[in-house]
């Protein structure tokens, strides 16, 4: 029988050798490359007739750049995944990308098992981060949560039932296999959700599982 396929991933980045070299890497650990691109004109119109599993982005791309093609990407695609291979491990890069939708940020200093781990856990829908990064990010959210609640004059923060949802993304469910869970439907978890990121001032799930993990929730009882 053949062997199933793996996720179909699209590497962005201006530099001809490291597309290839990644290519390499990421064909002979059973991904299969889709298109690639070097500009952000190019990656939005190759993504759009490839639809990749995994979008594989670089930063520094002649316009759009790495995070306004994300953002535009993730509006069209909202089921695609974006893991950031940037040189960069700037702060202010990080976040960008991250509140773009980005799933998750290495840098290129990674080692080459590093990139690949990080490809797949991005495929199956992880957060992923060089460490020291998540560190940074946590602590941006970590300042907007409290901001957020010294505005808040409305009591808890979250009902129980968000609470419930919130604890289940940050031990990484699905949507479905949260309303299975709750026996509630697949939109009903997706309003809380937007409910939760609306009260703590975040952007997307990414970002929302991060401040869960941080805040314990991962760790908390059903």
């Amino acid at each position: 029988m053949t062997e199933p396929e793996g996720p179909r991933v699209m590497l962005v980045d201006d530099h001809p050798v490291w597309i290839e070299a990644m290519s390499g890497d990421l064909e002979a650990a059973g991904f299969r490359i889709v298109a690639t691109a070097s500009t952000g004109d190019e990656a939005l119109r190759r993504a759009r007739a490839t639809r990749p599993d995994v979008m594989v982005m670089d930063l520094q791309i002649p316009d759009p750049d790495g995070a306004t093609c994300t953002e535009i990407l993730l509006r069209e695609f909202p089921d695609m995944h974006v893991l950031v291979i940037s040189a960069s491990g700037e702060r202010d890069d990080v976040l960008r990308a991250i509140k773009a939708g980005a799933k998750g940020y290495l840098v290129k200093s990674a080692t080459p098992d590093e990139l690949l781990e990080g490809v797949r856990r991005t495929a199956d829908g992880d957060a992923v981060f060089t460490p020291g990064l998540a560190g940074l990010v946590l602590g941006e959210f970590r300042r907007m949560v409290t901001d957020a609640a010294k505005h808040n004059d409305e009591g808890p923060i979250l009902t129980t039932r968000e609470t419930e949802v919130l604890r289940r993304v940050a031990k990484g469910m699905a949507y479905r296999e949260i309303a299975d869970e709750l026996f509630v439907s697949h939109r009903t978890v997706q309003n809380h959700v937007q409910n939760v990121l609306r009260k703590l001032q975040l952007h997307n799930r990414v970002e929302l599982t991060l401040y869960a993990i941080e805040q314990g929730y991962s760790g908390e009882a059903h």
